[in-house]
């Protein structure tokens, strides 16, 4: 008997996916691996080389070059990881302003996709690892040892999110967060690449109505729960 080395978290956005990854991770002492950072780290670099973001051939070579590598945090500055590229730690850098209005647009190109792809299974292999997304269990490490996939209704969601941007001084409208859930929601599960679906023996959590801790202890019980090697 055994309990889950590579587990996968996928699901919608705003669903508390994140959330949910990096306190197990926290638990059981795993990376805490968002494979969100992938894509920041090719556009930061793109910046920094002022490459053509639109241009997706120059982009893509940009991604199958580069070696991109998440390891435990290594500084105690609130990094839930490191980020490194070709060795050199960029984990601050890939949270500025300029790289998240251009990561959504590098992170639709295919090439991009099946080259982090594969930096991000080498990467999930290792083991001991929490990876969020929303194909990891379906796509990026289809042998994982316990899939979870959590989601909740959209104006759940909706008001998460407007309630978390809100505290940060945003000054938004609920509808406005609504639309761009609804909008996201059918952008990832109709794109022709990695479309955003439950695996088929991912464990579903419906966290409408349940605060983070109820998620918590429920997504615990299943690794909790060991499974035969």
């Amino acid at each position: 008997m055994t309990f889950p080395k590579k587990i996968a978290i996928d699901g919608t956005a705003a669903s508390g996916k994140s959330t949910l990854a990096e306190k197990l991770a926290t638990q059981l002492g795993y990376l805490y691996f968002d494979t969100g950072v992938m894509y920041r780290a090719v556009t930061f670099v793109a910046l920094e080389a002022n490459l053509d973001i639109d241009d997706e051939k120059v982009i893509t070579e940009l991604a199958e070059r580069i070696q991109i590598d998440v390891q435990p945090p290594s500084v105690a500055d609130g990094r839930t990881a490191d980020v490194l590229v070709d060795g050199k730690d960029i984990t601050w850098l890939i949270r500025s302003p300029r790289v998240e209005r251009n990561v959504s647009q590098v992170s639709t190109y295919g090439g991009v996709r099946k080259a982090m792809t594969a930096q991000q299974r080498r990467i999930g292999l290792r083991g001991n690892v929490v990876m969020v997304g929303r194909d990891i269990g379906t796509v990026v490490l289809p042998e994982a040892d316990l899939k979870i996939y959590l989601d909740a209704t959209p104006d759940v969601r909706a008001q998460r999110r407007f309630d978390e941007k809100r505290l940060r001084g945003e000054d938004v409208t609920y509808d406005e967060i609504l639309a761009g859930i609804l909008l996201r929601d059918q952008i990832d599960s109709n794109r022709a690449i990695a479309p955003l679906k439950p695996a088929v023996d991912a464990h579903i959590i419906d966290s409408s109505g349940k605060g983070i801790e109820e998620v918590y202890e429920e997504a615990l019980a299943l690794i909790e729960d060991p499974i035969e090697e």
